[in-house]
């Protein structure tokens, strides 16, 4: 592979990441608006049916698109208990 080569996969890359970044804190904009309409409505921060419908979904989306659905559980169950985290802080903070 020459230089040129590599160095283009490589701009690639850092086009993807900059748009997972993106997309990242536009998904947790929205989380935090959730935590807080959760908190002011008196619902709990989480809620197991959603994440557990969520996951499988992801699963789904990852088989279709050759993508290792394990992988794709444990990104997802990072970012909900992230999410899930902000909304507890949210709920005590009441």
């Amino acid at each position: 592979m020459s230089d040129e080569t590599l160095s283009g996969y490589r701009q690639s890359i850092d086009n993807i990441d900059a748009a997972l970044v993106f997309l990242l804190a536009e998904r947790f904009k929205v989380t935090q608006a959730v935590g807080r309409y959760k908190a002011t409505s008196g619902l709990p921060p989480a809620d197991p049916g959603r994440e557990e419908a969520q996951i499988a979904r992801l699963r789904g989306l990852a088989k279709q698109a050759d993508l290792d659905p394990e992988f794709s559980e444990k990104f997802l169950r990072f970012i909900i208990d992230e999410v899930i985290r902000h909304h507890e802080r949210l709920a005590a903070e009441g």
